[in-house]
C-alpha cells in the first residue's frame, strides 16, 4: 500500500506541534521539581543546562541537558510517526520549529536558551552518525581549548558541512535538510554573540574555571 503525503494543513499542524515541544523549558521544569532556583534568576539567566550547573547540582544539569536534547529528537520522531509520508522539506520545517521553540519558547515569553542540546537532538533524529561526528567535534574542541561556547560554535559550523560531504558515504543528503542545518548554525552563532565578544576580548570563562 502506497504511503500518501500528508496535506498542507496537517503538515502545518505538525510544525506547530514541533514548536510547542521545543518550547518546553526543561531547565525551569527540572529546577522546580528539584526545589532549585529558577535558572532565569542567576548566572547568565539562560534557561539551559550550563546555567543550571551553576547551582552545583550536576543531576539537575544532566536532566536538563537530556530533556533539551530529547525534545529536539522527539519532535521529528513524532512527526514522522504521525505522517509516514512526510517529505524532506516538511521534516526540515519540523526540525527548525523544534529548535526555534527552544530559542523562543512561548511558555517563557519567547526568552529561551541557546539551543546547543536541542540542536544535537535534532541531528540524532535526522542522522545519528551525523550527531556522533558533530558531538565528537564539540568534545575535541572542549578538551583542547576548554571553552564550551567555542566548541559549540565550531560544532555548529561543521554540522551542515559534515552533512553535505558525508552524503553518499554514510547517508543521502537532502537539500532542504542541509538548509535547515545551516539556518540552525546561523541561529546558534546569533545566540552566542555575547560569548563571541568575550572570546575575542579574552574574558570568556573556561570549562572548569572561574567565571570572569
Amino acid at each position: 500500500m502506497a504511503i500518501t503525503e500528508p496535506s498542507l494543513a496537517f503538515t502545518v499542524a505538525l510544525v506547530l506541534l514541533a514548536y510547542l515541544i521545543g518550547s518546553v523549558p526543561f531547565a525551569v521544569v527540572v529546577s522546580k521539581l528539584m526545589g532549585l532556583q529558577d535558572p532565569r534568576s542567576y548566572g547568565s539567566k539562560n534557561p539551559g543546562a550550563t546555567n543550571v550547573l551553576r547551582t552545583g547540582n550536576k543531576t539537575a544539569a544532566a536532566l536538563t541537558l537530556l530533556g533539551d536534547a530529547a525534545k529536539g529528537w522527539f519532535a521529528i520522531w513524532l512527526a514522522e510517526k504521525l505522517a509516514p509520508g512526510l517529505n524532506p522539506g516538511a521534516v526540515a520545517a519540523v526540525a527548525l520549529a523544534a529548535f526555534v521553540g527552544h530559542l523562543y519558547p512561548v511558555f517563557l515569553g519567547f526568552k529561551g536558551g541557546k539551543g546547543v542540546a536541542t540542536a544535537l537532538g535534532v541531528l540524532v533524529a535526522i542522522q545519528p552518525w551525523l550527531a556522533v561526528a558533530t558531538a565528537a567535534t564539540w568534545l575535541i574542541m572542549a578538551v583542547f581549548f576548554r571553552y564550551s561556547s567555542l566548541a559549540s560554535l565550531v560544532a555548529a559550523f561543521f554540522a551542515p558541512v559534515y552533512y553535505v560531504f558525508g552524503s553518499g558515504l554514510a547517508w543521502q543528503a537532502q537539500p532542504a535538510i542541509g538548509i535547515a542545518l545551516a539556518i540552525i548554525g546561523v541561529l546558534l552563532f546569533y545566540r552566542h554573540r555575547a560569548n563571541i565578544a568575550r572570546l575575542i576580548q579574552g574574558t570568556e570563562s573556561r570549562i572548569g574555571g572561574k567565571k570572569k
